[in-house]
């Protein structure tokens, strides 16, 4: 592992289905990220569209609308830290509560979340679909999980990016 690893952290207030003014807001965030010499800037989960997006998201020009905005924002970002941000990814007839990882102006991949809260006013099993567990991706010689929200409350996701080689969970 480095000796240094510089994270942002961009705790903001996404507003649901306002991808431009979401964006305009991780343009902010990405600046500043590079003006410090970040490694990685990370957005909460949802973050491109908001959360939450309740039957938003089972409309697929919505979800394509968002995997468009998510691509451009890619290449505008291609000379800076990685980046990690929350977004809906439909695969086939499936939707994705997904947290996709940006690098050199590329989605490297796209961590779709696996526990799926249904309890009180979160109801993400009827619109979306659990995901595998994923393993750790790297971001300059650090191997990085990412377990989305309330995956990292639960040891088997945890453990299985530990057992992988994660040796940093950001959530």
């Amino acid at each position: 592992m480095t000796e240094e690893f510089k994270l942002t952290m961009a705790q903001l207030n996404a507003c649901v289905g306002d991808f431009d003014g979401n964006l305009n807001k991780a343009r902010d965030a990405y600046s500043i990220a590079c003006k410090e010499g970040a490694d990685m800037l990370a957005f909460p989960e949802m973050f491109l569209t908001g959360y939450q997006t309740q039957d938003l998201v089972q409309k697929s020009a919505f979800v394509e609308d968002a995997q468009s905005k998510l691509i451009e924002f890619a290449k505008e970002c291609s000379d800076g830290p990685t980046i990690g941000i929350g977004v809906p990814l439909q695969d086939g007839d499936k939707v994705y509560n997904a947290y996709a990882i940006l690098q050199n102006g590329k989605i490297i991949t796209q961590i779709r979340k696996h526990h799926l809260p249904n309890y009180k006013v979160f109801d993400e099993k009827r619109v979306f679909d659990s995901g595998e567990i994923h393993g750790p991706y790297v971001v300059n010689g650090v191997r990085i999980g990412s377990p989305i929200c309330e995956d990292a409350w639960f040891p088997d996701v945890c453990e299985t990016l530990e057992e992988t080689g994660a040796e940093i969970l950001i959530s």
